[in-house]
């Protein structure tokens, strides 16, 4: 749930910036600096990129059938969240500055918010070691999942609203084993 989270706070965030682009006078303004580059780079890497890996925390042990350490999850979601904000924030700064883009070489007065925004790319940088290394550690130490990890829900919560969560468990995705078969059915299963 963090990288899904991570993806709504950057998606809101390019969002905002757009805002300022979606003004006449500004697009002209910023149309070819690094504020445009910070905006997408908000929007459409990041967004997808955290959507990507919430997708993968959330299937991969059904896929694989092994779990992964949570607290590595936990540590690569926070290393990355920091290390893009780092990196593209500053981009912004950048782009007030009227900083353009697809220019190989720039005024040392750009200097100081790109060395900021190096330091975040090498930042992210760790967090896609700490990735590899939540894969490696996930196939060489990966406990073996129960097929409706859900089912833990409902034993211990009694709550409603908190219960209606493992609803998700009734899914056909969770009654299989892990990781599925080949093959699982013959035919579509119904399901009322």
């Amino acid at each position: 749930m963090l990288f899904t989270i991570g993806f709504v706070f950057l998606f809101t965030v390019g969002g905002l910036t757009g805002i300022v682009l979606a003004n006449a006078s500004m697009d002209v303004a910023f149309h070819d600096t690094y504020y445009v580059v910070a905006h997408f780079h908000y929007v459409l890497s990041m967004g997808a990129v955290f959507a990507i890996f919430a997708a993968w925390y959330y299937w991969s042990p059904k896929i694989l059938g092994l779990t992964y350490r949570e607290y590595l999850g936990k540590l690569h979601f926070w290393v990355l969240f920091i290390g893009v904000n780092v990196t593209f924030f500053p981009m912004h700064f950048l782009g007030l500055q009227g900083m353009p883009r697809r220019i190989s070489d720039y005024p040392d007065g750009y200097a100081g918010w790109n060395l900021i925004a190096s330091y975040g790319s090498i930042i992210s940088v760790f967090a896609t070691i700490i990735f590899i290394f939540v894969i490696f550690d996930q196939l060489s130490n990966g406990k073996y999942m129960i097929n409706d990890p859900w089912k833990i829900v409902d034993m211990f919560v009694r709550t409603p609203l908190i219960k209606s969560f493992g609803q998700a468990s009734k899914g056909l995705e969770w009654q299989i084993s892990n990781p599925p078969k080949l093959h699982t059915y013959d035919m579509l299963p119904v399901q009322s």
